[in-house]
């Protein structure tokens, strides 16, 4: 079954040539206009809270996936973008990554990876906490370690995040590391994306600008980003709102 948004964006294409083929006088109206068009029900989003991540951290350390998903958390990354990270994206001297593309699975063609642009096909450069970035110097010593031991065997294909032969890292492999951390720590309802909208509600409450977290996760306008995460900045105005409270009460001897 296809998705409102799918149906809204094929009506969109079908409506545009019928409106041709009408002002051409092919057709003497645009049947498409009679259409009733589903609306799109944006899913409630379940990011994990403050003492989720940190049982979450807990419950992956030392798991061969630990750095992948600690970075995916801490920079808001898409399950694609981070599987196709690549060295030659990492720029040290200045702490900076460069997101440009994704690396997705094609199960039509008996389930081969691509290279495919990002979601909306323009690159963003992030520069995340300096935390992330030793996060992944910590990656870049454990695979010049893999690649001693696989010898001939590795291949050099330029991937963060791969197994003991340099090969990437597929998403049935992340996911299963990812579910079995959160049913452990009591989220088993979360999924892989979460970690995604779980950075940016961190983002938001720390003080980051909807611009800024607009641009960090590739997301098309800073208005789409505050439809998307309009609750946090509600409950940070409300929190806002209580701390003025209790400021006038302290410089008014608590009268109002």
């Amino acid at each position: 079954m296809l998705s409102p948004k799918t149906i809204k964006d094929l009506h969109g294409i079908l409506h545009k040539a019928l409106n041709q083929a009408a002002a051409i006088g092919y057709l003497r109206f645009n049947p498409a206009d009679a259409c009733n068009i589903p609306k799109a029900v944006r899913k409630e989003l379940t990011p994990l809270d403050t003492e989720d991540i940190q049982k979450f951290l807990t419950e992956i350390r030392g798991n061969p996936s630990e750095i992948l998903l600690s970075v995916t958390l801490f920079m808001g990354l898409r399950e694609g973008e981070v599987l196709a990270l690549s060295w030659h994206n990492i720029d040290f001297e200045h702490g900076t990554v460069l997101i440009n593309c994704q690396l997705q699975r094609f199960c039509e063609d008996k389930g081969v990876y691509r290279i495919v642009p990002t979601k909306n096909s323009k690159g963003r450069t992030i520069k995340p906490a300096t935390a992330v970035m030793d996060l992944l110097k910590r990656q870049k010593a454990i695979q010049a370690e893999m690649r001693l031991k696989a010898g001939t065997a590795w291949e050099n294909a330029d991937f963060i995040f791969t197994n003991e032969c340099g090969h990437h890292f597929d998403n049935s492999t992340i996911y299963r590391a990812f579910k079995k951390a959160t049913t452990a720590i009591g989220r088993p309802d979360a999924r892989f994306h979460d970690l995604r909208h779980s950075y940016a509600v961190a983002a938001i409450q720390s003080g980051d600008d909807i611009k800024t977290v607009q641009s960090n996760l590739g997301y098309a306008t800073a208005a789409f980003t505050l439809d998307v995460y309009g609750h946090v900045t509600e409950q940070m105005k409300q929190a806002s709102s209580e701390r003025m409270d209790n400021f006038i009460k302290s410089v008014s001897g608590g009268e109002k």
